[in-house]
């Protein structure tokens, strides 16, 4: 019997970090579902910008109240949870504070964790305010109604409650250490729970044994539950931040990438040896042609697919957009939202089926409209202003490609100008010869 809280425990561990994991392994495979793009070049450099800006968060502070707010919440909530080292140790063995024999150190370290739970407390409550009581346009945008807007208060309350368990147990564990319980040996310094312990004064030494050992589990659990929570939330950016800028597009902002198929034909229109009616090799003939551009998730690279399980929905995309400040319908943040709620559809169809079954669905006209797509001013404001490197603007420009190059569902103005290129070698319907015509009036 003395072991059968240690055996529930390891049972809820095994099953916590196994579902975490199967549910990790899917977002792998749908990742994967993209076509391949090397981005193994300039380790150096993507292993500055990964400590730079994932790890050191140096774009979140360009808005500095919620940058701040941010770190403070990142760092207190993942430095705390160095504790769950402990508390995984204890509750596999029935000890209490192992880690209690460290002397000095373990009282700094519980010291340190205590007044970072309490920060982090403070900066949640005031993220919550930003949300929900300031209202901040951005966090009110058409895309956040429903599931997006519940998600990001849900988590406020996670980290809350979860706050709230550990100093609570701290409090009633300092109380336990008071009056010399067995098993709640003298260890750590509480500078925060100190002040919450008196609350418990009075009580049974029974009572506080329940309301400790009732945060403990209530802790751990919701450590758990917050760990799986993150596959159906977008604060799975809290791991794939890493990893998406460390794989980040390098080149400059304003450098599109060619399509290799028309670069080879134009590099065979140049060649003066070649035979453009010439077979192909054996080792070149393919199956069905390539698909110019991205109707949907699988056309485009694992790279874009990464970067729409990354996004955090903070909107800061959306609120530099020109074309959303001036009421366009274009919203940086909804491409990227909608990518990876399509690329969810996809990876559940495989699941259901063994392989992907046509759903009658794709990325374009289902989830993301032309008008959106046209608004764009293709001016790199949403890539700059992103706090982990994400370029909806690689998006939109592959899903452009796909309306020109495979529907000729190019915008009337632009087809003139198309015209006018091939035809007069300038986006103007004027002919060569009478370009400088303007000089003479």
């Amino acid at each position: 019997m003395h072991y059968i809280p240690n055996i529930l425990f390891a049972l809820i561990l095994i099953a916590g970090v196994g579902y975490f994991t199967k549910n990790i392994r899917k977002v792998i495979r749908n990742i994967r579902l993209g076509k391949d793009v090397d981005r193994s070049d300039n380790k150096s450099e993507r292993f500055k910008n990964m400590a730079m800006i994932a790890l050191g968060q140096s774009k979140m502070v360009r808005r500095p109240i919620s940058g701040i707010l941010h770190i403070v919440v990142y760092l207190g909530f993942i430095i705390i949870n160095i504790e769950v080292l402990e508390i995984i140790i204890d509750g596999l063995f029935g000890t209490h504070r192992i880690f209690a024999f460290l002397g000095g150190l373990y009282d700094f370290l519980i010291a340190s964790f205590e007044i970072l739970a309490f920060l982090v407390f403070i900066g949640v409550v005031i993220f919550w305010v930003r949300r929900n009581v300031i209202k901040i346009k951005r966090f009110w945008n058409p895309e956040m109604k429903g599931w997006p807007k519940n998600d990001g208060n849900l988590i406020l309350y996670f980290e809350m409650v979860l706050m709230t368990l550990f100093l609570v147990m701290n409090a009633s564990d300092l109380q336990l250490q008071a009056l010399g319980a067995e098993h709640y040996i003298k260890a750590g310094a509480y500078p925060i729970s100190q002040y919450i312990s008196p609350l418990f004064n009075g009580m049974s030494e029974a009572s506080l044994i329940g309301i400790e050992r009732g945060a403990w589990w209530l802790h751990i659990l919701g450590i758990l539950v917050f760990l799986n929570y993150l596959y159906f939330s977008k604060h799975l950016h809290i791991l794939l931040a890493f990893p998406n800028t460390y794989y980040g597009d390098l080149k400059p902002k304003g450098e599109l990438d060619n399509l290799e198929a028309v670069t080879n034909e134009v590099k065979l229109m140049m060649d003066p040896s070649a035979d453009p009616f010439a077979a192909p090799a054996d080792d070149q003939i393919e199956g069905e042609p390539e698909k110019f551009g991205a109707s949907d998730v699988v056309d485009l690279n694992w790279a874009q697919l990464l970067n729409a399980y990354t996004c955090t929905e903070c909107g800061r995309c959306t609120s530099e957009c020109p074309a959303n400040q001036t009421g366009k319908k274009l919203s940086p943040r909804k491409i990227m939202m909608d990518t990876r709620d399509r690329l969810k559809e996809v990876g559940d169809n495989i699941d259901k089926n063994g392989s992907f079954v046509d759903d009658g669905k794709q990325l374009l006209n289902d989830y993301i409209t032309p008008e959106e797509l046209w608004a764009c001013t293709s001016c790199n404001a949403c890539v700059e202003a992103c706090p982990v490197s994400i370029s909806p603007l690689s998006i939109i420009i592959d899903m452009r490609r796909y309306l020109v190059m495979e529907e000729s569902a190019a915008p009337s103005d632009l087809n003139n100008m198309m015209s006018n290129i091939e035809n007069n070698g300038a986006p103007w319907p004027f002919n060569q010869m009478d370009r400088l015509n303007w000089s003479d009036e």
